[in-house]
């Protein structure tokens, strides 16, 4: 049993158990030891994240296969003036041990807790905010080119691992670096196990050779003299190519422009830092292609490294995840509409970028394999892809997260909208997502997306409605999309028919006698009706933003002195906003307030306990009313004192 138990806080356990551990606050405590305990530093480090992340959960294997990398970054490189560009942030819980946050570990993405990505300001050695995959080789591109202008010697390193380089942004970058030719280093973290037979002594040999001062002194020499002989210059790119291309998997990052080092067994440290070493003081864009297992070093992780890309906690011994029972989620939800509205409808097609088991498609992918593809981290190419399937008469659905569709967004407009193309949208993580913070709260699509024209936009208050609504959405003949929160509903049957909803009709689900109105959107309508409840309110279930009920608005309106919208968007061009045209294109005067998401990035932490702190429960829903109440001093004294 592991005892770097996070929550004993004991600093005299910590140095029993990681003597060597205990001693590093910092990369420079850690290079401040011979390099022949870094090893240990390595297995020291495994066992304290496999104990700390089993008592809480979050992001695990990817962590586990970087950390004899971080290791030996650290040891190499003089950061934090020299800078690590950690892609997407899931293999960075080591990165956050080795620079000062060992203590803090148990706290990670819980409510002001350490963040669950490198961040800004939490770290000065976390140089780039990240949650995102593919940003790090381009904005570790524009630090190189920043320190080149400055005649700046620091160095720079972008880390891109865990599926990032599929990511278009990642090859649009390495384009630019090839024709820019700053001094960096891109580290290509390859967890995949289909290459793992290229490492072996004759590739250490050889990356040995290439990355060494003698083969780089040869060939910068050879280039300048051949290159005033055309003819010789041209054999000998491309013979060096083609030995490269024989050797090793990198011709094509030669022929971008960078020089490839690899592979290299990413859990061989000695290796690792030698090579690191060698690479430190190259000129030019260099990149290093690093093998390594997702999950290392705990046997669960290493033999199904999806499910322990992020488990909850579990037991570490057994390797049990401690699954809570409870309601389907939005997600099942979904998935299994997916998979009977397939077997109904045999033009459905179903698209995903690299979210099949977030999105609820296990089982869809096995049941219709030939109508299902998962196109990697490329949101972007989901859209268009779709837009393709729907020109040719299928009836395609982009099953993606809300704040993953923000990096698709030209595409639904310019793609998707502009041509009225019948695309379901099926967007997954709405509103406040919990652990995972800022990058990945899904604040934004509300507004985002009812100023599109052309598009229908809905909101489901329960899992009955979400299916209501994806079948309403697969039947129209123009964009559709419906958000959906992360987890459970309120516990209502979604059943298994293929009913649709009346298109811009909204639902009154109570009616008060306060002279106020309640028009939720979504997830909050529950909480809303229980604020009604207290305040003897009309409570309206909008179910659609795009387009709005207009008519019942203006009944709202007509019968109530106050109207309050409650959403989990941003306040600032969301539902509400919509809700407020409405009324002055119409030319009707009430007073209205709005409650939502603030305007500002909202924090990690669990998701009810993030909406409570946003004033977005029960309480502080009806204290924000009675609050505005008091201050609109209405014309009838409709709410009694608390």
């Amino acid at each position: 049993m592991y005892l770097c138990q996070a929550t004993s806080g004991s600093r005299v356990s910590d140095t029993h158990q990681y003597p060597l551990l205990s001693q590093i606050d910092s990369p420079a405590d850690l290079r401040a030891l011979p390099e022949g305990r870094l090893v240990e530093v390595a297995r020291e480090l495994r066992a304290c994240l496999i104990d700390t992340v089993s008592g809480i959960g979050g992001h695990f294997a990817a962590g586990l296969g970087t950390v004899e990398l971080t290791v030996a970054l650290h040891y190499i490189y003089d950061t934090p003036e020299d800078r690590i560009v950690w892609d997407v942030g899931h293999q960075a819980y080591p990165h956050k041990v080795l620079t000062g946050r060992r203590d803090r570990l148990h706290t990670i993405r819980k409510f002001e807790g350490l963040a669950p990505f490198p961040r800004r300001e939490e770290s000065p050695y976390d140089t780039l905010g990240v949650g995102h995959a593919g940003t790090a080789t381009g904005a570790a591109l524009g630090m190189a080119l920043a320190l080149r202008e400055l005649r700046d010697p620091r160095k720079v390193v972008a880390v891109v691992g865990d599926g990032a380089m599929t990511a278009g942004m990642a090859f649009e970058a390495l384009n630019h670096g090839g024709e820019a030719r700053p001094n960096m280093l891109v580290i290509l973290n390859d967890n995949a196990m289909s290459i793992s037979e290229n490492v072996g002594a004759l590739v250490q040999y050889f990356n040995r050779l290439i990355s060494g001062r003698l083969y780089t002194t040869m060939r910068e020499g050879g280039k300048r003299v051949l290159s005033h002989m055309p003819p010789a210059w041209e054999l000998a790119r491309r013979s060096e190519t083609a030995v490269k291309g024989v050797m090793l998997p990198g011709a094509l990052f030669e022929e971008l422009g960078w020089n490839y080092v690899g592979p290299v067994d990413g859990h061989d440290l000695p290796e690792l830092v030698h090579t690191l070493r060698n690479l430190h003081d190259l000129c030019g864009p260099q990149l290093l292609h690093v093998v390594t297992r997702k999950g290392k070093g705990y046997a669960p992780a290493e033999a199904d490294p999806t499910t322990w890309h992020g488990p909850s906690a579990f037991d570490a011994a057994s390797g049990t995840i401690k699954k809570k029972a409870g309601k389907p989620t939005y997600s099942k939800v979904f998935g299994q509409w997916a998979c009977d509205m397939a077997g109904k409808e045999r033009r459905l097609y179903v698209i995903t970028p690299a979210m099949r088991e977030g999105s609820g498609l296990v089982e869809y992918q096995k049941q219709f394999p030939k109508r299902y593809a998962d196109v990697s981290i490329a949101e972007q190419h989901s859209v268009t892809v779709a837009a393709g399937l729907a020109i040719e008469g299928l009836k395609p659905v982009v099953a993606i997260y809300s704040t993953f569709l923000q990096r698709g967004y030209d595409q639904l407009i310019h793609d998707v909208a502009i041509q009225n193309l019948p695309v379901l949208f099926a967007i997954d993580r709405a509103g406040i997502v919990g652990g995972d913070g800022a990058t990945h709260q899904g604040a934004f699509d509300l507004t985002y997306l009812r100023c599109v024209p052309n598009m229908v936009v809905m909101a489901p208050a329960d899992e009955r409605e979400c299916r209501l609504m994806l079948n309403t959405g697969i039947g129209l003949d123009q964009p559709a999309a419906v958000r959906y929160p992360r987890g459970s509903g309120p516990g209502v049957e979604a059943g298994s028919d293929f009913e649709t909803l009346p298109v811009g009709r909204a639902e009154v689900r109570r009616r008060g006698k306060s002279g106020l109105a309640i028009l939720a959107f979504g997830a909050l309508v529950p909480t809303a009706g229980e604020v009604a409840d207290k305040l003897d309110a009309t409570l309206v279930n909008m179910r659609f933003v795009k387009p709005l009920d207009l008519d019942l608005i203006r009944e709202m309106a007509a019968g109530h002195d106050h109207i309050v919208t409650v959403e989990d968007n941003v306040i600032a061009g969301g539902a509400g906003s919509a809700v407020g045209e409405a009324l002055d294109e119409m030319n009707i005067q009430v007073a209205l307030h709005h409650i939502g998401l603030p305007d500002h990035f909202c924090d990690h932490g669990g998701r009810e306990e993030v909406l409570a702190g946003l004033g977005l429960n029960a309480g502080g829903i009806e204290r924000n009313i009675r609050a505005w109440l008091q201050q609109e001093r209405p014309r009838k004294p409709h709410l009694a004192a608390s």
